[in-house]
């Protein structure tokens, strides 16, 4: 009787595994995830670059201006105001205004 379910067993399980699809969609991607990480790793640079960017010509602008001019000794930097000063009212000004006037 155990022999006769086995036997049962087996041919129902090969009737099952010939109905099965040869790739299963989780078995082989079709996103190419080289190039997805690339370009996530080549935005995140970019994001990096330009707010680093910002923030020198931040820095470049209030020099030019003497936004941190020291009070007290008038040919000195405050370099205290120099790290908070904020010489445009948005970042994009600072990238614009570096991009447009880059290597003058």
């Amino acid at each position: 009787m155990t022999q006769d379910k086995q036997e049962k067993q087996k041919t129902l399980m090969s009737m099952y595994r010939e109905t099965r699809p040869r790739e299963f969609v989780g078995e082989k991607s079709t996103t190419n995830h080289l190039a997805w990480s690339l370009l996530i790793v080549l935005m995140a640079l970019a994001f990096w670059l330009a707010l680093a960017l910002a923030a020198a010509e931040n820095q470049r602008y209030a020099l030019q201006t003497k936004a941190c001019q020291d009070h007290v000794f008038p040919t000195e930097i405050d370099m205290a105001c120099l790290q908070q000063v904020k010489s445009r009212e948005h970042w994009w000004q600072h990238v614009g205004h570096a991009l447009v006037h880059m290597g003058t």
